[in-house]
Formats: structure tokens, C-alpha cells, sequence
């Protein structure tokens, strides 16, 4: 294995001791390719995707507690819906809905038209949180930072890459954030985001988490937490299926298996897994005998 590859699917946290702006930085490889599974999308919606990705699992590296985030985008263009959902366990997954054809050239305001960001903050305990984000900005790391300042108060930068390294579809990014205490001064700010732009996608793609940040910050004193795992995880299930097919009721149940030769097969939207039911599994799921 080339020694940067070790970093892919890995989220990092780090600290500038001195600056009170603490970062994270994340490597989407194999879990970007999972989640991508058997859908064909147009490359503008693969990379946006990616964008999500990247984006949601460093946001879901600042919770303080078991819960997940969501971002959705929504819309009246081409591409009618952009979802990701990750936990604090670092698990995604992510799907796309197109309504019409998307050029390689599309702008994000051209895919999504008229349309929102939706970012929703699910506690295991507590109350959920949810907040729209008008699409001002050119681009999806934009709309954030411009969250992140005006819902949060925290000035924020994303850098987020997204191509292919060997052979497969690879997502990159970091996150400069000041330190919700107070410690950071606007000065520690823009220094360290000047130096976070000048990252490459070579770099992010080629590179080790350690070898980046001592790239980009050799001048500042870093400290570099373990990393934890990314994974795709959908979480479907035949029980899932089964269930959601039977809140449709009997007589529409009854109809769909005579349309479909006396099988209903149901594909998870998320992975691409097939479930097939018969009329003998789903009165056995429904625990009545008809």
C-alpha cells in the first residue's frame, strides 16, 4: 500500500495550540465508491455528492454528542433533491434524485434552481434542530461558511476537493474553525485560512493527513488527534422494506402482486440492495393468516 493511502476513509481533528482555531481534515475513498454503488449520476452530481460528503462528516466530527446531521438540497432544477445523512460513529450514506438532463459544465445554481439547504441536527437525546440556507453563493462551501457565521457566530472555512485517484472517485477536504470559547482572534483566522488555500487536490488526493498540515502549517505548532474511521452504512433492511410495503394495506398489496406476477421487488434507493416479497413472506411479516 502507498503510504498515503493508509489515510483514505480516515477523519483527523487537530488543534493549533497557539491560535485558538482547532481543524479537521477528511479522505473519502472507498466510502465515496460504496456510496456511489450501482447509481450512474452525471459527474456535477457525483461530485456534488462528494462535496456533501466530505462537508457532512466534518460537521459530524464537531458534535458533542450521539446524533447525525443531515444536508439536503431541494430544489426546482435538473436535480431535484442532494441528500447526506453521517453520525457521530462517521458512517454516510447519500443519494440523488434527477427531474431532467445535467450538463458537465453546470453551475450549483443551474442544477438545484430555485431552491434551499436544509441542515438537520438529530440528537439521540434532545430536540432536533434544523436550519434553511438560502443558496447565495456560488458554491456549496460557500452557503456553509455563510451558516456557520451567521447561525453559529464561528467564523468557518471548508476547502473540499473532489476527482479520481487511482481509478476511483475520491473526495478530500478540511475545516478551519475558531474556537467556540473565544480563544481565536480574527488575525489566527484569516492567517491560517490563507494558508489552508493554497492546498491542491494533488495534495489532498496524494498525501497523508500529517504531510498536508505539516505542508500548510510547518510554522505553527499542531496538535494531531487519532484518526477515526469513515464508512458508507445504509442501514436498510428486508424488515424495513417489508414494513413500509405493508402501510400500503391489503387490497393495494393485493394488486401490485397480480401486476407483478405474485412478487413485489423493492430496491433500497440508498445502495442499490434488492428485497423481493411474496404474498406467503408478507402475511408472515404482518402476523395474520388470511
Amino acid at each position: 500500500m502507498t503510504d498515503y493511502m493508509k489515510d483514505n476513509d480516515k477523519l483527523y481533528r487537530y488543534l493549533f495550540k497557539d491560535r485558538g482555531v482547532r481543524g479537521e481534515w477528511v479522505r473519502l475513498n472507498k466510502t465515496f465508491d460504496e456510496t456511489l454503488n450501482t447509481h450512474q449520476y452525471p459527474q456535477p452530481v457525483q461530485d456534488l455528492l462528494g462535496e456533501m460528503m466530505v462537508a457532512t462528516a466534518l460537521l459530524t466530527a464537531t458534535l458533542k454528542f450521539k446524533g447525525n446531521i443531515t444536508l439536503q438540497l431541494q430544489g426546482d432544477g435538473p436535480l431535484s433533491l442532494a441528500v447526506v445523512n453521517g453520525n457521530d460513529q462517521q458512517q454516510l450514506r447519500a443519494v440523488a434524485r434527477l427531474q431532467g438532463d445535467i450538463k458537465n459544465d453546470v453551475s450549483l445554481a443551474e442544477m438545484i434552481g430555485k431552491g434551499v439547504l436544509v441542515i438537520t441536527i438529530a440528537p439521540q437525546e434532545g430536540e432536533r434542530y434544523q436550519g434553511i440556507v438560502e443558496l447565495s453563493r456560488p458554491t456549496l462551501t460557500g452557503c456553509l461558511e455563510e451558516y456557520f457565521k451567521r447561525s453559529e457566530q464561528l467564523e468557518t472555512q471548508l476547502v473540499i476537493v473532489t476527482g479520481e485517484e487511482n481509478g476511483k472517485p475520491t473526495a478530500a477536504g478540511l475545516l478551519l474553525q475558531v474556537m467556540p470559547d473565544g480563544t481565536g482572534t480574527e488575525n489566527d483566522f484569516e492567517h491560517l485560512s490563507t494558508l489552508a488555500a493554497t492546498a491542491t487536490k494533488e495534495e489532498f488526493f496524494t498525501l497523508t493527513a500529517e504531510e498536508l498540515l505539516y505542508r500548510l502549517f510547518h510554522e505553527e505548532t499542531v496538535e494531531i488527534y487519532p484518526a477515526e474511521e469513515v464508512t458508507f452504512f445504509c442501514g436498510c433492511s428486508e424488515e424495513r422494506s417489508g414494513n413500509a410495503l405493508l402501510m400500503l394495506g391489503d387490497d393495494e398489496i393485493d394488486k401490485i402482486l397480480a401486476e407483478r406476477n405474485g412478487a413485489i421487488d423493492m430496491q433500497c434507493e440508498c445502495c442499490g440492495k434488492h428485497y423481493t416479497f411474496d404474498k406467503e413472506k408478507l402475511t408472515k411479516m404482518k402476523g395474520t393468516v388470511h
